[in-house]
């Protein structure tokens, strides 16, 4: 494989990570755009290239999250019992139901436009703190079941899951430390899984299901050291501008994708 393309990757993992981590996303959500438009990776192999990227990234900020006593928590077991079950499932959807990239375009709007434009709105309404409402935690059978559905989601996108649960767990209003880091922790558990799914079904069904091995490394290694460094700025970060930044990606990489669909 080319080097410059290994560079890039591995330079895209590391910026994406290191604005992402801190608010308990590995950044797959961003970086799998950029492997379809930049880095050419076919469908549905872009799928377990990105699952491998958070394979290897993961660690960078869970081994700073479990340094400062905030990994393990109920929270985190929750999301793990949820979102395992539910990329195996997804991963499986992906190779014998949504193959085709106009599809798989749709989809990508569908999850990111909604999520960026949401993100962004709670960040930007003006509550007064006297008015603010109590963190409301869901119910742990609740939890379980929101994992489930966001884990068969991260299946076929290639996020592992904990990226959809940190911004919609966060925006409740439960604290972002928290659920940043029981949110990496279910992106990296159902990653491993659903890598593992992808490659076992590349071996049975044929075609460029299996990860693209070289670039899914380099992009995680650039997302490890960018991992480690996001998580470590986290206490000194302004949580509005991290926010509403992430909103402002999503959304604007939905908004690219819609329109992409419909051209």
């Amino acid at each position: 494989m080319d080097g410059w393309l290994l560079l890039g990757g591995l330079a895209a993992g590391l910026l994406i990570s290191m604005v992402t981590a801190p608010v308990g996303v590995s950044g797959a959500v961003f970086l799998l755009p950029v492997q379809l438009s930049v880095f050419g990776v076919p469908n549905p192999a872009v799928t377990p290239t990105n699952l491998l990227y958070n394979v290897v990234a993961g660690p960078g900020a869970l081994w700073r999250y479990h340094r400062t006593g905030s990994l393990w928590s109920p929270l985190t077991r929750r999301l793990i019992t949820g979102t395992l079950p539910g990329v195996v499932a997804g991963a499986a959807r992906r190779v014998f139901v949504l193959p085709g990239p106009a599809l798989f375009r749709i989809l990508i709007a569908a999850l990111l436009l909604p999520l960026g434009l949401w993100l962004c709105a709670r960040t930007l309404r003006p509550v007064a703190p006297a008015a603010r409402p109590a963190a409301d935690e869901p119910s742990p059978r609740m939890l379980t079941t929101l994992a489930l559905a966001v884990g068969a989601v991260g299946g076929v996108y290639g996020i592992g899951g904990g990226s959809l649960l940190g911004p919609l767990l966060a925006g409740r209003g439960l604290p972002v430390a928290r659920v940043a880091a029981a949110a990496l922790a279910a992106t990296f558990a159902t990653s491993v899984v659903g890598a593992a799914t992808f490659a076992l079904l590349g071996l049975l069904h044929g075609g460029d299901i299996a990860p693209h091995w070289w670039l899914g490394l380099a992009c995680g290694l650039g997302g490890l050291i960018g991992g480690y460094l996001g998580a470590r700025l986290q206490p000194h970060l302004p949580e509005t501008i991290l926010r509403l930044l992430l909103g402002v990606l999503a959304a604007g990489i939905g908004a690219l994708y819609t329109v992409q669909t419909l051209t």
